[in-house]
């Protein structure tokens, strides 16, 4: 067994060292850039009010220095219209069609964004379903199938609320948009901390399509295509698929040699209709589907080191002993009708959803090894074994929402609208005995939950350079929860059912200014407040029976947040720089967390009394040269508990070695204060860097495009220990290729993680010191072709 070493810098510099001879050659085309500025074209204008925004093509056609080397207008829809990037009074971040087509070629799912935009973390204890969202700071660590979360991901404007549909694939892209801070005005509910929004491809009545082919380490393959075109005068549809593969790569040693876990078969499908009989109307139908069949995550035993966060001697990543089934299976179905009238002066929009896991199962061992020993302390050893399952036996989810828009009414535009939304969600938890044992336990949740809200917003162009934007938001939420638990593992009784029904309302709203300092630069400023409904933590497969009701079942009253967020927007350098910087600050009051794990295996929701946070975020866009783009994107993020009484259960047996004072008088002996921690999953430093480079060649473009990201330590749970914390990490992409033909069709050998980091992500501490690793490196071609 040999010792998991951290990257040498060397490799790093390596690295970037394979784009210093494109660099070399970009300074002797520093005087053709000046040329080529003057005669580059100005960006479009934005789409017209209530008229959808172009759409951006999947993979980018090449650079040449005949080409204008300036930043076109970025098109985003965060008050709900198009918009030019720099005229909306928040901090926002996109990401290109390219570099979407860079970091999913190796086959990622949705954590790939993890540190590719500023102020986001994404994690996982389910590995490619049930991703985890952080923005600055704030999001929800509990695992539960019934688990809200601070950060809403709204895809083709229909918000995914569960956290197995926040795992939709992204695929056949034509936006991905991040807000940050509260977005509760225009966007509902459950968005104190921001909103990613993805927007799909839409018909196109002209004929036409795309196709991607990649092979990889691992046995990797990634295809993604779309086709395109009209089916009569009024109505045109697109077709888009997706399938992703793994073969296993890990090898359980404990079952003999072969390799058994790791592996996936992941399909996400898409069609659309558009009925466009006359200016005045439009229809776009939408249905969709995911199938996803491989292994659960992979736990590893004893994978932090006693006494530090290091990985422990003799931990490999294509090893594991583990004596217990794993597996993941799930099922997804969807649909929307998003429609659109044009009154004149007014434009009605009617936006109704449907989602439905339709079967989910996730099985796998918990304790992550296969030797029990008191205490454990080597790889494989554990306290006990923990084989466990989730599943939804059934889930859907219904929404609506009609909206209304003014149409250029001059110096005052506005909108308002209500929205609906209804889920009904069953939950089973199972526990097992040994290594695909018969089942010992059996537990089960279900929850109804309504909610509708009516909303309004307006912007006033006090001047030609002066604009106020406001909005109010009234939100009614209700929820009907009832747990029990029917079997009890290790010879522990039932749990007679439990039922609790919190609700409440609640008023966002939203003040900003923008300021037009230069026709190039704007600033601004903004206050908002957000709020996240009550929720309900009812895990009862491993609770103590002799707890009272309200322990065994908690609920989390409303959070609600208050943030002020200043900064500015510019094009600089005859617009071959597009710069965007924000400084922030919040205050949560009721901030919801959930204290996983701990010595008692139990998850529960506590309120902390206060939760501060601030920071400053930066996105930079360049032509440093005609053929040289690099984008930097940087956030730091303080984060803060501001509660003296606020105590959870620390690890078990202490063997993380929690550094919090131990708590007095509570009813719990194990309990520890934290007040003062910063929230957990929560890097303060968060970088991500890329570089493309292009020399025409030939009738084609040779190109280098690479890709970094960086972030800080973070703490995997409420308590601070020396053992359950990230370590910082660094992970890199390299691509190289040609296109040719336009660049209707590109060939590219690319890497991911490519100095090979091996660091833990997350943690569970109630056996050992298990972790789950990052993704491996892997190396791979690609073909791309449009048409």
């Amino acid at each position: 067994m040999t010792k998991l070493r951290r990257p040498s810098p060397r490799l790093l510099a390596l690295a970037i060292a394979a784009l210093l001879p494109c660099t070399a050659l970009a300074q002797s085309e520093a005087a053709q850039s000046e040329t080529a500025s003057a005669e580059a074209t100005p960006p479009e204008a934005p789409p017209a009010a209530g008229q959808p925004a172009q759409e951006t093509p999947p993979v980018e056609p090449q650079r040449t220095t005949a080409e204008p080397v300036t930043l076109g207008a970025v098109q985003v829809t965060a008050e709900r219209r198009a918009e030019d990037i720099q005229d909306v009074p928040m901090a926002i971040t996109t990401v290109d069609g390219e570099k979407l087509q860079v970091l999913t070629a190796g086959g990622d799912d949705i954590r790939l964004l993890s540190g590719r935009l500023p102020s986001l973390n994404i994690e996982s204890s389910y590995g490619r379903s049930f991703p985890r969202f952080y923005v600055r700071g704030l999001g929800n660590s509990d695992f539960d199938l019934n688990a809200s979360q601070p950060v809403s991901l709204v895809y083709d404007d229909v918000v995914q609320e569960n956290p197995i549909l926040k795992g939709f694939p992204m695929f056949d892209m034509d936006s991905v948009e991040m807000y940050r801070g509260p977005q509760g005005t225009l966007f509902g509910r459950n968005s104190p901390a921001g909103v990613i929004r993805f927007s799909s491809a839409r018909p196109q009545q002209e004929f036409g399509g795309y196709g991607r082919i990649s092979y990889g380490s691992y046995g990797t393959a990634n295809v993604e295509g779309a086709l395109t075109g009209a089916l009569s005068q009024t109505v045109s549809a697109r077709f888009s698929l997706l399938h992703q593969r793994r073969e296993n790569w890990v090898d359980n040693t404990n079952n003999g040699p072969g390799d058994d876990l790791e592996g996936y078969r992941d399909t996400a499908a898409r069609l659309q209709f558009l009925f466009n009989p006359s200016e005045t109307f439009e229809a776009l139908a939408n249905v969709h589907m995911r199938k996803l069949d491989g292994t659960a995550r992979v736990f590893r035993a004893g994978a932090i080191a006693p006494g530090s966060n290091d990985i422990a001697d003799g931990i490999e990543r294509d090893k594991v002993s583990v004596d217990a089934a794993n597996e993941q299976n799930l099922s997804q179905v969807g649909a929307s009708l998003r429609m659109r009238w044009d009154l004149g002066r007014t434009t009605l929009h009617s936006i109704t959803g449907y989602e439905s896991v339709t079967d989910y199962y996730s099985r796998g061992d918990i304790d992550g090894g296969s030797i029990y020993t008191f205490p454990p302390d080597q790889p494989n050893e554990a306290l006990f074994p923990a084989e466990s399952a989730d599943g939804l036996p059934s889930h859907r989810q219904l929404s609506q929402e009609f909206r209304l828009e003014s149409n250029e009414w001059g110096r005052f535009d506005w909108q308002a609208g209500l929205f609906w939304f209804d889920e009904k969600i069953d939950i089973d938890s199972f526990s097992y005995d040994g290594f695909g044992g018969p089942q010992n336990g059996y537990a089960r949740q279900h929850q109804d939950n309504t909610a509708w809200a009516v909303f309004a917003s307006g912007d006033y162009d006090v001047s030609e350079s002066f604009s106020l934007r406001g909005g109010l938001r009234y939100t009614k939420d209700e929820k009907d929860f009832v747990a029990e638990r029917v079997q009890g593992p290790f010879g522990s009784g039932p749990i007679a059912p439990i039922s609790v029904s919190p609700s409440d309302d609640d008023v966002s709203w939203d003040l900003s200014a923008i300021y037009k300092v230069s026709d190039a630069t704007n600033v601004y400023a903004r206050v908002a407040r957000g709020f996240r409904a009550p929720s309900v933590q009812g895990r009862l497969m491993f609770a103590d029976a002799s707890l009272p009701a309200d322990e065994l079942v908690t609920v989390g009253k409303t959070e609600t947040v208050l943030s002020w967020e200043a900064g500015i927007k510019s094009q600089l350098w005859d617009n071959r720089v597009r710069l965007g910087f924000a400084l922030f600050r919040y205050t949560v009051d009721d901030q919801q967390l959930t204290a996983v794990g701990g010595e008692a295996n139990i998850a529960r929701l506590v309120n902390a009394d206060k939760v501060d946070g601030q920071g400053a975020e930066l996105d930079l866009e360049a032509y440093l040269t005609p053929n040289l783009l690099v984008t930097l994107g940087a956030s730091y993020n303080d984060t803060k508990i501001d509660d003296p009484n606020l105590a959870v259960i620390g690890c078990a047996l202490d063997l993380c070695q929690v550094r919090n004072p131990p708590a007095t008088g509570t009813v719990r002996t194990d309990d520890f204060l934290i007040d003062g921690n910063p929230l957990p999953q929560a890097p303060k430093h968060v970088y991500n860097f890329t570089a493309r480079y292009g020399i025409p060649l030939g009738e084609g473009e040779l190109f280098a495009y690479t890709d970094w990201a960086h972030r800080s330590e973070a703490s995997f749970f409420l308590y601070d220990s020396v053992s359950f914390r990230s370590q910082p990490t660094t992970e890199g992409g390299l691509r190289v290729g040609y296109n040719w033909s336009d660049g209707d069709y590109e060939l590219a050998l690319f890497g991911r993680n490519i100095t090979d980091e091996v660091t833990a992500v997350s943690g569970i501490d109630f056996n050992n010191l298990t972790g789950m690793l990052n993704e491996p490196r892997t190396w791979g071609l690609e073909f791309s072709a449009k048409f």
